[in-house]
């Protein structure tokens, strides 16, 4: 049998981390939650639901879910987010693959958010595939802002959904969209990445496009027109961003920067 280490990491997430640890029962034979020092009860929901909590000061997305894997005592990972929820059909998929001889050291899953009320099914946000479910020393996740799994070879695929309640208002996506294109601009920086202006200009109205219209986000409805909207906003921002860093390192650092 596989013996499988689920792996969430968390920052008060004491409302979320219930609904994801229910839907791991069965299914996990170990639950490992890496908190960063939640001043909620997230620790002690974990503990309530028999997981094994280690608190670890926030670094970055990537460290957090190497570090949740390091302290498993599994040779299977599962990584989930907080907010994250197998369905049943994804459930009882693991249920049954862990029985089976393994064909791939690591496997990906089709991801379907929960967005202001309702299910997105298009807007190049579905089936959204996620690489979470890995052999211990076969993968690691990389990345500072979209973290995702590395590894050599090919992955397998799961049968059934990772539910992922995401954006509960609009005022939380664009906080989300500012926090995170800041993050993307520092790495666009720190890479070597230079021209802006272009970019900003052209990338941006195709940004919109491919999710409105290439990925069929219109099926979506006004929902599908604000994931399309905020996905420009998005690339707009982290290149004007990336635009005031390079001015910034242009000018000396008198300057603000994002």
């Amino acid at each position: 049998m596989n013996r499988l280490s689920a792996c969430l990491i968390t920052s008060n997430e004491e409302h979320n981390l219930p609904r994801a640890l229910r839907s791991l029962e069965g299914v996990a034979d170990e639950i490992v939650v890496v908190d960063c020092g939640s001043w909620d009860r997230t620790q002690e929901t974990a503990r309530a639901h028999e997981a094994k909590v280690v608190t670890r000061a926030w670094t970055n997305f990537a460290e957090q879910k190497n570090f949740a894997a390091a302290a498993a005592s599994n040779d299977w990972i599962l990584s989930l987010d907080a907010d994250e929820e197998l369905s049943p059909e994804l459930r009882q998929f693991l249920v049954e693959w862990k029985q089976k001889e393994p064909e791939f050291a690591v496997y990906e899953l089709a991801r379907r958010a929960w967005y202001l009320g309702a299910w997105i099914k298009h807007s190049g946000w579905y089936p959204d595939y996620q690489r979470r479910l890995y052999r211990r020393g076969a993968a690691s996740f990389q990345g500072i802002v979209h973290e995702s799994l590395r590894f050599e070879g090919p992955a397998g695929r799961l049968r059934g959904d990772l539910f992922h309640y995401t954006i509960l208002s609009f005022a939380e996506h664009e906080e989300k969209v500012e926090r995170y294109t800041t993050l993307a601009a520092r790495q666009m920086y720190a890479s070597g990445k230079r021209n802006w202006r272009a970019v900003m200009w052209l990338a941006t109205p195709w940004t919109w496009f491919h999710s409105f219209v290439v990925r069929r986000g219109f099926l979506d409805g006004h929902r599908g027109w604000l994931i399309s909207r905020m996905a420009a906003r998005g690339t707009w921002l982290k290149f004007k961003k990336l635009g005031k860093l390079i001015e910034a390192e242009r000018h000396g650092p008198a300057m603000k920067t994002p």
